[in-house]
């Protein structure tokens, strides 16, 4: 990591920071953890906080989580925090999205869910790395509490194409849009996304809503 890293880390990790591994048996007590209750949002794959930071800078208002394996990511995260003014409402964590989900968040308990630009897996013979699977998806689902809104972003044309079958055929979700959702404002254009535009590849937003159902 950088000197900026390493001090961000050592300055706000242990009141901020936790690992997946590391964390007690059961769902979080995000209420404990932020010190106020709040609609909690997670991000899954914060990469170096380029856009989460500024997300959380922007929503006050929520609990943002944000879950990411990379550790000099989450470091860059805290350290954007820290620039932006504030980190009160942010909280990351190191590790697995699968085990934090399936172990450590609550059924019906998350206000949203981002995944921006995972990691496409382009050639076919990987698309079975791909985060967005069905059973994924089904696990997400569950977590969001009715109304919740998982909000999916890819510059990938087939891997959009791929996140829009499998959340249409999670009964759970319905989609907030007839197909693609407007790109929204408020999300930034990271250097990754504006790679894409000079490369020709158009982003594509999903915004499916969890179905109060049971």
């Amino acid at each position: 990591m950088t000197v900026g890293q390493e001090r961000a880390w050592d300055t706000y990790w242990e009141k901020m920071g936790n690992d997946v591994k590391s964390l007690p048996e059961g769902p979080l007590d995000f209420d404990s953890w932020f010190g106020r209750s709040a609609p909690v949002l997670l991000e899954i794959g914060s990469g170096m906080g380029e856009t989460t930071s500024q997300l959380v800078a922007a929503a006050p208002e929520l609990n943002y989580v944000a879950v990411e394996v990379y550790k000099p990511g989450l470091a860059q995260l805290l350290l954007r925090g820290e620039h932006l003014g504030g980190l009160d409402n942010l909280r990351v964590l190191r590790g697995d999205a699968v085990d934090l989900l399936t172990d450590h968040i609550a059924p019906a308990s998350l206000h949203g869910v981002r995944i921006f630009f995972p990691d496409p897996w382009p050639k076919k013979k990987h698309h079975k790395r791909r985060l967005v699977q069905p059973e994924f998806v089904a696990l997400l689902a569950s977590r969001l509490e009715p109304g919740g809104v998982l909000h999916l972003a890819t510059d990938w044309e087939h891997y959009a194409e791929q996140m829009l079958e499998v959340c249409s055929g999670e009964r759970l979700l319905t989609n907030m849009y007839d197909g693609w959702a407007p790109r929204p404002d408020w999300r930034p254009v990271t250097k990754f996304e504006q790679r894409a535009v000079n490369e020709d590849r158009v982003s594509h937003d999903l915004m499916f809503r969890r179905n109060d159902l049971t």
